[in-house]
């Protein structure tokens, strides 16, 4: 894409810009400043809304005690048990284990103090979700 063919659509980002690579005249990759285009803004949204979707049937589970609140805050920031894992500093699959609320309600302070820095979340945020 050329320098004068960046989109400058207002879009996703409410006006404001982000950096994108284009070609000069001289053929050499600059950076200029875009508002976005209309189908960065349709895919952005929808990504957004399967995000929601996908979070409240977790925060269902939760509140049928099919998951523990761990899984719920692991998804509401968008990590993996293996980023949540590293982050904490143990085991992907202990953190998995973690998401079985008869285990989670049974760990150590030390263990959900971890948890809930990571999440950065309070000790009685880490241990509930949100009613609604």
């Amino acid at each position: 894409m050329k320098v004068n063919e960046v989109p400058q659509d207002i879009t996703f980002y409410e006006g404001a810009r982000r950096a994108c690579y284009a070609l000069d005249d001289q053929g050499k990759y600059v950076i200029v400043p875009s508002c976005g285009w209309s189908a960065e803004d349709v895919v952005n949204g929808l990504a957004v809304a399967e995000l929601a979707t996908n979070l409240e049937k977790t925060r269902q589970e939760v509140l049928k005690g099919l998951k523990s609140p761990l899984v719920y805050h692991m998804e509401r920031r968008q990590m993996t048990p293996e980023i949540l894992a590293k982050t904490v500093g143990i085991l992907s699959i202990r953190v998995r284990r973690h998401f079985r609320p008869d285990v989670f309600s049974n760990l150590k302070s030390s263990i959900l103090e971890r948890y809930a820095y990571a999440l950065k979340l309070t000790f009685d945020e880490l241990k509930s979700v949100p009613e609604k």
